[in-house]
C-alpha cells in the first residue's frame, strides 16, 4: 500500500522553497501567538520517544495545544514495541487513530521503517543520524539576528554528530558558507557527506579550528556525548575533543558580532564554558524559545501539503 502522507523527516529531501515557507510561518506566528488557534482543531498527535526530553517534549506538546489540537505522549519503552512488537504493526494501528506521529527514536533507520508503513505524517524529532526541528528554530534565530540566512558563515565546533548532520544536509540548500571543525575520529556520517557531493554544496571539513572560525558569524557547538555512547566512549571523546571546546580564548579569535548557539542541554566546563553560554552574545535560549514556534510551522506543512 503506498501512503500520501506529508512527513518531515531529512531536510536535504525538500525543496528550499518550503522550508523558507516554513520559516517565515514560523516568523508570523511567534510574532502574534494567538494566530491559528484552531487550525489542528480535533486533530490527534502521537508523541513517541524512547529517550528523556525537555525542549523537545514540551514544544511539540505546546505547539500542537496552542493550534487547537492534542497530544499523548508514549515512552516507547511502556508500549508493545518495547516487548517485541514489529514496527510496521505498531504503525500501521497508531495511524488508524491519530492524524500525526512525532517520533524521537535513537535509530533513524527505524524512523524510516514507521514512515514507510504510516499513513499519517511523520515528524523526525530526533534520531541519531539527524535533528531537522532543531536546525529550523537556528535557521530561524539567525534570520532575526543577521535578517538573512544565505550569506552568513557557520562554524561547526565538534563532534560531527547528528546535529553536525543536519547543518550539512541544511548547507545543501540555502548559500551559507559552513565551516567545520571535527576531529578525524568524529567526522560526520558517510552517507551525508554523499549527500553533499551529489549537491555539488560546499563546505570545509578541517581541524584547523582557528581558520573555521575566523570569519564566523556564527558559532555553533554541541554536546560531545551521542545518545549511545557507554563510559569508555566518554572518556575517549573527552580526552579527543578538550581542544575543541568553545571557552573565551577561542571565541576572541572571531568577529566580534559573532554570535554563539547551542542547542542544549550543555554540558558545560566540556563543550563551552560558562563565560560563553551565559555572554550577550549568547542566543541559546531565543534558540530554544524558536523550537516552539518554528514547529507550529512544521506542523501546519504536514497539514496543508
Amino acid at each position: 500500500m503506498e501512503y500520501l502522507s506529508k512527513n518531515f523527516i531529512n531536510l536535504h529531501e525538500f525543496k528550499k522553497a518550503d522550508l523558507i515557507e516554513i520559516l517565515s510561518s514560523g516568523e508570523k506566528m511567534k510574532a502574534n501567538r494567538n494566530s491559528d488557534r484552531n487550525f489542528l482543531n480535533n486533530k490527534s498527535y502521537i508523541l513517541l520517544f524512547d529517550k528523556p526530553s525537555t525542549r523537545t517534549r514540551i514544544s511539540f506538546e505546546l505547539a500542537i495545544t496552542e493550534l487547537g489540537g492534542s497530544c499523548i505522549y508514549l515512552d516507547m519503552s511502556t508500549t508493545q514495541l518495547g516487548r517485541g512488537e514489529s514496527i510496521k504493526d505498531t504503525a500501521k494501528v497508531l495511524s488508524r487513530y491519530v492524524d500525526g506521529i512525532i517520533i524521537r527514536n535513537s535509530n533513524h533507520q527505524d524512523l524510516i521503517e514507521f514512515s514507510d508503513h504510516s499513513s499519517v505524517p511523520i515528524i523526525n524529532a530526533l534520531t541519531n543520524e539527524s535533528h531537522p526541528c532543531q536546525i529550523m528554530a537556528d535557521l530561524m534565530t539567525l534570520k532575526e539576528r543577521f535578517g538573512t540566512i544565505d550569506s552568513l558563515n557557520i562554524a561547526w565546533i565538534g563532534d560531527g554528530n547528528n546535529v553536525a548532520n543536519t547543518w550539512i544536509q541544511a548547507s545543501t540548500l540555502f548559500n551559507f558558507k559552513l565551516n567545520m571543525a571535527i576531529p578525524n575520529e568524529y567526522m560526520p556520517s558517510r552517507a551525508i557527506l554523499d549527500i553533499v557531493k551529489k549537491k555539488n554544496s560546499k563546505i570545509n571539513i578541517s581541524q584547523n579550528i582557528d581558520d573555521v572560525i575566523k570569519d564566523a558569524n556564527c558559532i555553533i557547538t554541541d554536546t560531545w556525548f551521542s545518545m549511545n555512547d557507554d563510559k569508555d566512549e566518554k572518556s575517549k571523546k573527552i580526552q579527543i575533543l578538550n581542544d575543541y571546546q568553545v571557552n573565551s580564548d577561542l571565541f576572541a579569535k572571531a568577529p566580534v558580532d559573532a554570535i554563539f548557539l547551542h542547542c542544549l542541554p550543555a554540558h558545560r566546563g566540556q563543550e563551552v564554558t560558562d563565560s560563553i553560554i551565559d555572554c550577550e552574545r549568547s542566543f541559546v535560549y531565543q534558540q530554544a524559545e524558536n523550537r516552539l514556534h518554528v514547529q507550529k510551522a512544521i506542523l501546519k506543512h504536514c497539514v496543508i501539503n
